[in-house]
């Protein structure tokens, strides 16, 4: 495991309204609706709540709303509390209980104190490429703001942004846009090789202030280790920015979930202590 210090500027997220009771789905009315062509599809989000919400093992789901758009959130409390709450972000088309990073991190950060809290991403059909994502980009922020708003009526004091692929995409505009109350952020598989949904993500660590682990595979997409050495040079002004190569591990960290979980617990509460 190798680690480069590097740089960034801080954040915040707007538009925030906070969610509904963890019962009763907000979803009901939205299933005949017709699938939208310049915005998430709400179709497949409301499939996807459907699946994942019969069978929910770990944590509970709750309705959140930003602006007029109800999402899915799935949140699971720390075992012990210790006031300190983390965002959980999927990638492309995906869900917020994907077994691939999205999970073990979900379940696994409540034992060591952190409130977690999985949401609905904005997603296209199966087909779609990043390329396709770069309308729903200005959806991510009203969610993530929705988040921190729910994770605070919680009771958390500390909250941190944790991201995996396009997810961190979504969530580099978002935090490099403004200024918020997040105090730390975690990309995992950030790709930084040209434009991805429209955002050079170059560019937009160089915006982020608060403290940052850019995280990845040894054996990541190319254009996540292709530019990992571009993304750290972009980040001298910013003393909490740390990379980190995890040895052996894939984009998806499959069989290397334990380094995965090992590693971003240990950065997150060396920056993030108790409050």
């Amino acid at each position: 495991m190798t680690k480069t210090p590097t740089t960034l500027p801080t954040l915040s997220i707007l538009l925030a309204l906070v969610v509904a009771s963890p019962s009763g789905p907000v979803y009901a009315d939205t299933a005949a609706a017709p699938i939208q062509t310049t915005g998430s599809d709400l179709g497949k989000e409301l499939r996807w709540r459907e699946q994942i919400v019969d069978s929910l093992m770990d944590g509970e789901a709750v309705d959140l709303e930003a602006g007029e758009a109800s999402f899915l959130g799935l949140y699971t409390e720390a075992e012990e509390d210790s006031g300190r709450g983390a965002i959980i972000v999927h990638g492309i088309g995906v869900h917020p209980n994907w077994p691939q990073v999205v999970y073990p991190l979900r379940t696994a950060l409540p034992r060591d104190g952190w409130s977690t809290l999985a949401i609905q991403m904005p997603v296209l059909a199966n087909e779609a490429t990043g390329a396709d994502y770069a309308p729903l980009i200005a959806e991510s922020a009203p969610r993530l703001a929705a988040a921190v708003a729910y994770l605070k009526a919680q009771g958390a004091e500390r909250i941190v942004i944790v991201a995996h692929s396009l997810g961190a995409t979504m969530v580099n505009d978002a935090l490099a846009a403004r200024p918020d109350d997040v105090d730390a952020y975690v990309a995992i598989g950030m790709s930084s090789s040209g434009l991805q949904a429209g955002r050079d993500n170059v560019e937009l660590v160089r915006r982020i202030t608060i403290p940052m682990l850019d995280l990845f595979g040894q054996n990541d997409l190319p254009a996540v280790v292709s530019g990992a050495r571009e993304r750290a040079e972009t980040a001298p002004a910013n003393p909490g920015y740390h990379q980190v190569q995890i040895p052996g591990a894939d984009h998806f960290f499959e069989g290397y979930e334990e380094p995965l979980i090992e590693t971003v617990v240990q950065w997150l509460d060396q920056t993030v202590p108790t409050p």
